[in-house]
Parts: structure tokens; sequence; C-alpha cells
């Protein structure tokens, strides 16, 4: 039977499917929460809850929908940029922000006379490499040079700032509205600020424009986080062990090189101790430690992490917002959710390339596909929205996402696609993946419970933030590979291309030998060649199953992003050799498989390069089997968001 052709799963099988999920996961049916009112159509999507907020009805933005990208170049107003000298800004328990400012200059570089509407960026990666690296916070001569001043302040414990670093925490975010205040009373300020920002960059800007400061006129933030846990530190329960301890260390490395311990040691040397005692004893080393060993106030979500997500206070903002994102970025999950949110109160835009998070930073790649330079973007998004021009930013189109397969940008009226539909498919225990229902007594399937699978793969690429990507390994393109160790589930031949846009849920029956199992999904597109193309993962520990079906995202009513709760009180012990249902939340993606192609979903025990347990599940874990259970009483499957080729033209 052809995929395609099929259709939609019947709603007999569809409904006996749900059935059996939401009684192993003891959840109810409907999604709760109270209907936002918006001037928007309605949606088969249901939005995705949070820690606060059941999931409610999803709304599809209706205009803009025959949107194209034009050009926007216009010529520089100033011929070159000046950056003052250093300053610091004092905070409320006198603590002190160092400070770099860069206005308009002439060619020579003299100061331009202000007032100047001002870029405000907040960096832990000293503002003194940022002014070497744009992408690390440094201020951008082409913005500036269009009237712009740009401020970049060091945030508390970083950089040439004092203090103790808390990565996103309560003093942290009370300095940003000082920071605001400061930025927009200044002599070179006109009062008017847009927030910008790369990376920790981006989060600091989502965090701001949360705050309401009257300053505050736009945002434009590149690969911010949304979740902090779930997005990447701990993906399904297990800590990323790639890209935090680097990142870690390299805040450490940048918090140490201070100009100003060998210029004026008397101030330098005292700021360098403190981040060093700070790194070893306080925040950095200790939060490594306590996640590895499964501390419960670090390795369940709570408030540590509330604090730190976006998501949790995105709908407080209030000014236009423009989110960029990446499918392969670090924070691919939630990007295109930020942008979900903010559309319902605000002007707001979404663009996804096929960028890991350093090709992001950069804007890899562009122009292509009528898409500009990253700062063309950024700079017609201020200039309506700050300045006040009338430059045409709000007919930016609505939604820009890089397709796979396509290999092209295309762009919607929306996210999610408002043209997308439920395909349940399921998984047989002949390894054939399909739309038509297991047949009682079909056969299990089995694999090794080893912490490596993944070790070479797509996903370590992305989980590196894009840095293993520069060399050249043949199993970075081709995931069969790092199939070897997963159960390889295909389609047949597909007669109809199959265009895919947005998140993806695995249900996975299952049983193990071990006390605690992990489950990797694994999404690829097999060419007419067998290479497998990874499209996108998830990650699950088993004993963190439980499910908040009340939170949860459903399209078309069925469930198709799990909400886990991931605390402390929700953990469920794997019984041995007991089949238990495990939904897994496969991060969203947007992707063509092409006629003559096959879909394939892996099913894994681990991928490292995104996660791997606590040690005291970790222990729990090794030398076990995991059987993964195909007949019509354990109906593994996975739905998939499934857009019409059509709408690619």
């Amino acid at each position: 039977m052809n995929i395609l052709n099929f259709g939609r799963v019947s709603l007999q099988v569809a409904g006996t499917a749900v059935a059996i999920f939401l009684a192993a996961c003891g959840g109810s049916s409907a999604p709760g929460g109270s209907t936002t009112t918006t001037p928007a159509a309605s949606a088969d999507w249901s939005t995705l809850g949070n820690r606060e907020a059941a999931a409610g009805t999803g709304m599809s933005v209706d205009t803009n929908s025959k949107a194209t990208w034009t050009a926007y170049d216009p010529p520089a107003t100033y011929a070159g940029i000046a950056r003052l000298p250093l300053q610091f800004i004092t905070v409320r328990d006198g603590i002190r922000l160092a400070t770099y400012v860069t206005v308009p200059a002439d060619a020579d570089g003299n100061p331009a006379t202000g007032p100047f509407p001002v870029v405000l960026v907040q960096t832990p990666y000293n503002g003194v490499v940022g002014g070497q690296v744009d992408g690390l916070g440094g201020a951008d001569p082409y913005i500036v040079r269009h009237g712009y001043a740009t401020v970049v302040v060091d945030v508390r414990g970083t950089g040439q700032s004092e203090g103790v670093w808390e990565a996103f925490g309560e003093t942290e975010q009370g300095d940003y509205a000082e920071v605001t205040e400061w930025a927009a009373t200044q002599p070179f300020s006109d009062g008017r600020i847009g927030l910008y920002g790369v990376s920790y960059l981006g989060i600091a800007t989502m965090l701001t424009a949360a705050q309401h400061h009257p300053a505050v006129k736009a945002a434009f933030p590149i690969v911010p986080i949304g979740d902090g846990y779930r997005d990447i530190v701990f993906t399904g329960g297990q800590i990323n062990p790639t890209f935090i301890p680097l990142w870690l260390s390299l805040i450490t490395v940048l918090g140490v090189t201070n100009p100003t311990a060998l210029t004026d040691p008397a101030n330098g040397l005292p700021i360098v101790l403190e981040h060093i005692t700070n790194a070893a004893l306080k925040f950095q080393a200790p939060l490594i430690l306590n996640a590895l060993a499964g501390d419960p106030d670090t390795a369940y979500d709570g408030p540590f992490w509330r604090t730190r997500s976006p998501l949790e206070v995105l709908d407080a903002i209030t000014v236009p917002t423009f989110v960029v994102g990446g499918l392969r970025d670090l924070f691919q999950r939630s990007e295109p959710m930020s942008y979900e949110v903010l559309k319902r109160k605000v002007p707001a835009k979404l663009l996804m390339g096929p960028w890991t998070h350093l090709d992001a930073a950069f804007g890899a790649g562009l122009p292509v596909d009528g898409v500009p330079l990253m700062n063309q973007i950024q700079l017609r998004w201020f200039d309506q929205y700050v300045k006040g021009l009338d430059v045409g930013a709000e007919t930016i189109p609505n939604v820009t996402q890089w397709v796979y397969g396509a290999e092209r940008y295309v762009t919607a009226r929306d996210w999610p696609h408002p043209d997308a539909s439920a395909l349940r498919l399921f998984l047989h225990g002949s390894h054939l993946l399909s739309s038509e229902a297991p047949a009682a007594g079909e056969p299990v399937n089995r694999a090794l419970q080893v912490p490596i699978a993944g070790l070479c793969s797509a996903s370590t690429v992305q989980w590196t933030a894009g840095a293993a990507g520069y060399i050249p390994l043949p199993c970075f393109e081709n995931s069969n590979a790092s199939d070897r160790l997963s159960i390889v589930y295909e389609t047949a031949v597909l007669t109809e291309p199959m265009y895919l846009n947005g998140p993806i849920q695995a249900d996975i029956w299952m049983d193990s030998t071990a006390g605690d199992a992990g489950l990797s999904i694994r999404v690829s597109d097999v060419d007419e060649r067998g290479i497998a193309r990874t499209l996108t993962n998830g990650l699950q520990t088993a004993s963190l199953r439980a499910v908040d079906a009340a939170k949860s995202r459903t399209l078309d009513g069925q469930m198709i992003q799990p909400w886990h709760p991931y605390t402390q009180a929700s953990v469920v012990a794997l019984p041995r050799g007991e089949p238990v249902l495990v939904p897994v939340e496969v991060f969203q993606t947007s992707a063509l498989i092409a006629a003559g192609h096959k879909l394939r979903v892996s099913v894994g025990a681990s991928n490292l390069p995104q996660g791997v347990p606590p040690l005291p599940t970790l222990l729990q874990s090794l030398a076990g089997i995991l059987t993964i259970y195909n007949d019509a009483a354990r109906p593994s499957s996975v739905v998939l968001p499934v857009v019409p080729a059509a709408a690619l033209n």
C-alpha cells in the first residue's frame, strides 16, 4: 500500500493507538488550557504547554501568505566607526559590569555627533574577544555605519565584569534591566534600543525583551534557547556530554582573558581570581559534577531550569521580534516554538537555515534563494521598528525554512505548517515501516544497550555546535555506520514525495533486561544508493517516560509532541522483562523525501553526542538488551507531520 495514497491513518486505527498511548501514560485525551484569542484562523495543531500552562488551541496566521523576500541594503550614512574607551556600569549591589561602546564615525575615525538608536548586546564571552569576532558579541561595522551605536556588556562574572556568573540566574536577569536603563540614558543614545545577539546573547535578548523596558523597541535573537533542560542540557533526561562541557570551559577561559590584569593589575587581577574561584567552586565545576552524579536539583526539571528557559516568559514580550534558528542547531527544538508564542501578540518572523550553531552565527550561505545577508535582515528590522522608518519589514515572509531534499529555502505563512496532517506509521517485526497496523504475533527486535552509539554521526556535528563538521568524515553525512547499533525500519520505496514539516513523536513499546534504558530515535532519508541522511533525532530515558497529556501537542487529535515532566516525582521504574510504552519527542524538521527514496526510523539505546544518563541511571542501563515490540497488542509507531508537496511551490 502506498503510504501517501493511504493518507491519514484511519480514525479507528488512530483512535486505538491513542487510547493505548494514553492508558500507558495515565493521561487524558483532551489537551487542557483556555483558548487564546487572536486575529488568526484556527488550525488542527494544538500548542505545546510549558511548566505553568497546559496546551492550548493552535492558531494559524492567515496574513502575508504571498510574501517574498526583497533586497534591503541602503547606503551607509557614516564612513567609519569609533570604539570608545572601556566603561563600567555599577549595578544595584555595587558590582561593575564592563561595557564596550561603538558609535558611528567619519572616515578618519572621529566619533559622529549623536544621539543614536542603540543596539544592545549582553555577552559572557568577553567583549574584548567579541570586538574581534562578531558572533561572540562584537559591534557589527555594517550596522554602526548605518546610524546605530552598539553597547556590548560583559554579563556579571564574565569577561572583565565583576561578580559571580550564574548563567541567566535571577541576579543576572536583574542586571539586564539596569543595563537597558543605562544604555537608554547615555549622551550617545536617543533612548531607543534594539536588542540583538547570537546564542547566549540571543537568550539574553529574549529575557531582556520580556522585562518591558519602554526604551526597547525590537529584538533580533539568533539561535536562542527556549528550554534549557529539554533543548540540550538534559534532553530526554540525559546530560549533554559534548557541547555543555566545552561551553562552560570556553566561558571560563574567556573569563580569565582580561587585559586589565596586565594594564591595571590592582583592578584586573582580583576579577580574574574571582572568575577562577567561581568556575572551580561555585558554578561551572559544581554544575557538571552535580549533573553527572544525578543531583536532584540539577538532573531533574525544577526552579533552576525554569528560570533559565525563555519559553516560560515569551508571552510577556511586547516588541517586534525576529527569530533565527537552524535545523542542526543546538536549540533546533524550540526556535520555531519561540516564534509560535510571539506571533500571537507581536509582529514576529522566523528564519530556519540548514545551520549548525556556528553556521547560524554567521548566516552561512547567505544570500541565497532571495534571502539576504543576515545583517541586512537585521538592519531592515531595526530600521523599521527601532528607527520608525517605513522599509517594509512587515512584508518579509512570516516563516522561511530550509527544506532538506528540496535543498532550498521555502516560505510559508506560518509555523506549525497550516497544511500539515498527522500520519502514523507502524514499526513491523520485518523492519518495514508502513501505515498498516501490525498483526498479532509479529516478531520482536533487539539491540544491545551500549552507551556509545552515534559516536560518529550527524549528531557529533550538531552537538559540538558544528565544530566537528570541519573534519570531513563520511559518517557525519551517512548514518548507515551509526545505525549498525540500532534497529532499522524503512518504508517501501516512495512513489510520491513526502514533505515533513514539524515535530515528530515516536511511541515505542519496549522492555529491557537492565534496570533502566535509553531510547534514541533517528529519522533519515535513504536515497537510491542506500545512503542514509539524518534529518532529526530524539532521545528519552525510559524511567522518565511519564507524559502530561494536558501539556502535550496534538495534530488532528493525535499526540505528536509529548510533554515529559522530568521531575523526580515523575520517575517510573522500568520493570525488567515487562513491555512499557515510551513516547519519544523527536525534534522538529523540514524535509522532502523524494520519490524513489525511503524514510528510515532507527531505534537504538543511546546517542552519545546528544546525551548520556547521569551516573546512577547509566549504571542501571549498562549491559542490558533492549527489546522493541511491533505487534497488534503493542504497536510501536511514529507520528509524522506531512504537508502536501505542492506547498513547496
